[in-house]
């Protein structure tokens, strides 16, 4: 159908940068904030030109024929998202022109994505604040941002109850993080700093004193649950969980363990991870592995290189397929021959490590066979810490799963060691 250009191009809202945008002559041209007065007014100087120039079509791009790339073609969305910057956006804001929500969040999901990395990789924090950022930009994404106050805050905080049903703690976290943005906008010089010290006077959720649900803490596991599940598991995941139930460890940290971390001259063997999760923090971790986790561990660390993780999933799909050809009832001569019906470029293959994700999601394919209640990995640190608690007390509970804080490492660090290897000499 033929292009009817006695219609005017319509005011629109572009959802990615939430600016208004009109089509004109199969071209995109971006007005400004959506809804802004500078907006409606630059839309009124389109439909001047195009009440001029609409009886002529779409004309020729300047310096190219008709179907060529233009030197005056309007740049893509991206092109524009890229060029916002702090430093656009400050020289903006001194120029007297106010700023937006939805543009400080743009430039603030570039930094918690470089900020919040580790080994290269994006890490889970970036994208809780990124759930947090899509509720504010859904309800106050087209706010001046030297207007958002403690009333704005609210507003956002039920949403999240309300909208997303999110937990009483967990909008008090997410509503941390939103303050965290605005923080970050005010050493940035993109907001006044009196927008964040407002925000702060803004009180957290009471437990039994809001809408939002409650949810329990992580409770221990039942070592007979455990147990039922290991039944379930792959060898060396079963593996895992039995060297993190004595231990005590992180399942990253579990995840995480290669030979080169490990000293096994003493008879508590010293494990040392190169990451764990307060490193970031510049805190030393530390696991003492006693005799029976040893003998868990002793027959990975003989055939792991000393570089390499001692659980490994491709390890776990080769043991996997040789305990299969062992149980082959049919002839050699006779049907498939091994390895011969896998598909040559498959969309997964297994990876030389496991994560905390792959770890926590075989637990719960074995709790599924099992037919217990679902656990996570995090819920057998529990079960160990209370064993310890009980049986050692507070103290040495502390010094197994490296509790401390930040003053008191130094002062701790010689103790909790001796405590460690104590403990783990008679338990682990």
């Amino acid at each position: 159908m033929p292009r009817l250009f006695h219609r005017p191009p319509k005011y629109r809202l572009h959802k990615t940068t939430k600016q208004a945008v009109v089509s004109y002559f199969g071209r995109q041209i971006f007005l400004g904030p959506y809804g802004s007065p500078k907006s409606h007014k630059r839309y009124e100087e389109v439909l001047t030109k195009w009440r001029t120039e609409r009886h002529r079509g779409p004309a020729p791009l300047s310096g190219q024929g008709a179907t060529g790339d233009g030197a005056n073609k309007e740049p893509k969305p991206k092109d524009v998202a890229r060029g916002v910057t702090p430093e656009t956006l400050r020289k903006k804001a001194y120029n007297g022109t106010p700023l937006t929500i939805v543009e400080l969040i743009l430039v603030y999901r570039r930094h918690t994505h470089d900020y919040y990395r580790k080994n290269g990789e994006v890490t889970r924090e970036a994208g809780v604040i990124d759930d947090a950022l899509r509720v504010l930009r859904k309800h106050y994404g087209l706010t001046i941002a030297n207007e958002f106050g403690p009333v704005a805050l609210d507003g956002v905080r039920d949403a999240m109850i309300d909208e997303a049903n999110w937990s009483r703690k967990h909008v008090n976290k997410q509503i941390n993080r939103i303050r965290g943005l605005f923080t970050w906008a005010a050493a940035q010089e993109l907001v006044e700093p009196s927008v964040p010290a407002g925000l702060k006077t803004l009180a957290g959720l009471k437990k039994g004193r809001s809408r939002a649900r409650e949810t329990q803490g992580v409770q221990s596991v039942a070592d007979e649950v455990i147990e039922a599940t290991i039944i379930h598991l792959p060898e060396i995941v079963a593996d895992m969980v039995r060297l993190q139930r004595l231990t005590s460890a992180r399942p990253g940290e579990i995840c995480s363990l290669s030979p080169a971390d490990i000293d096994t001259t003493g008879d508590v063997w010293i494990y040392a991870p190169s990451e764990h999760k307060t490193e970031h923090h510049e805190k030393d971790r530390i696991v003492a592995i006693g005799p029976r986790a040893q003998a868990i561990l002793r027959p990975y660390l003989d055939t792991t290189p000393v570089e390499a993780f001692c659980f490994s999933p491709a390890a776990s799909e080769r043991l996997r397929r040789g305990q299969a050809s062992a149980r082959r009832k049919t002839s050699l001569s006779c049907g498939n021959k091994p390895g011969d019906n896998r598909k040559a470029s498959p969309l997964r293959s297994a990876g030389e490590r496991y994560t905390a994700g792959s770890y926590r999601r075989a637990i719960h394919r074995a709790c599924k066979k099992a037919g217990v209640d679902q656990w996570s990995p995090n819920r057998i640190r529990h079960t160990a810490s209370t064993e310890i608690r009980k049986l050692f007390g507070i103290d040495a509970a502390r010094a197994v799963d490296g509790h401390s804080s930040a003053t008191t490492t130094e002062i701790y660090a010689e103790l909790d060691l001796q405590k460690a290897v104590e403990v783990m000499r008679a338990l682990g």
